[in-house]
């Protein structure tokens, strides 16, 4: 994908944010990764959504839903309203119920394909989404990723916040666009947040072969 159409992506991302329903609220959208460096072409477009949990329930709307579709959740995972509109593009987990990470990804990537009118669609993008912001996710996720020697679960902790409680970054908007942002190399990156040297370049080899396997979009829920 083409820097310029990747960035396109995470501006079409970020409006749909702004001004649309989501299956969550979304509190955060960052870019990380290759478009991050200013890659061009990049092999794969990554995006990290904080969404927040719904503090409502709505227990007749998760019946009339499952009734129909046979999915449950929904009111109390994911909004009703938007599930309604959208059933097409409720997913669900493996224990049936409504998947508000599916669903973020799901809603997302329909509205970008939309706006793409034919181009690249196709084209790889990887969303992460977590209750926690970017930071802290990166944190917890690589605390948790040396402990087990499970380095390909390390967050890259190269990232720009694009949207962020309401508010847009339009600068670093156009800063990915220029490639203007001065990016450390991963295992750089890791040693700053105190990743020995050879540690670094092992998780870094790790997250490589990772992404060499991936193919087409995918999505990555996770709680902190």
């Amino acid at each position: 994908m083409e820097l310029e159409r990747a960035v396109d992506r995470l501006e079409a991302i970020v409006d749909r944010v702004e001004d649309e329903e989501m299956p969550v609220p979304v509190r955060e959208v960052w870019a990380f990764g290759d478009v991050a460096l200013g890659l061009d072409p990049i092999d794969r477009l990554d995006v990290y959504l904080t969404k927040d949990v719904l503090m409502d329930s709505d227990a007749d709307a998760a019946a009339a839903f499952e009734d129909e579709y046979g999915i449950k959740g929904v009111g109390s995972t994911v909004r009703a309203s938007w599930a309604a509109a959208n059933p097409d593009r409720v997913r669900a987990s493996d224990n049936g119920y409504a998947a508000p990470e599916k669903c973020l990804a799901a809603e997302l990537l329909a509205g970008i394909d939309a706006d793409a009118a034919g181009n690249d669609d196709d084209a790889p993008i990887h969303f992460e989404v977590c209750n926690a912001s970017f930071g802290d996710n990166v944190t917890q996720r690589l605390k948790g990723a040396l402990a087990r020697e499970a380095y390909g679960e390390v967050l890259d902790p190269r990232g720009v916040c694009l949207w962020a409680d309401g508010r847009r970054d339009g600068e670093a908007l156009d800063r990915l666009r220029e490639a203007s942002f001065a990016m450390p190399t991963l295992p750089a990156a890791l040693s700053s947040l105190g990743v020995d040297d050879d540690v670094a370049g092992a998780v870094a080899d790790a997250l490589a072969a990772e992404r060499a396997d991936q193919d087409g979009s995918s999505v990555r829920g996770d709680m902190v």
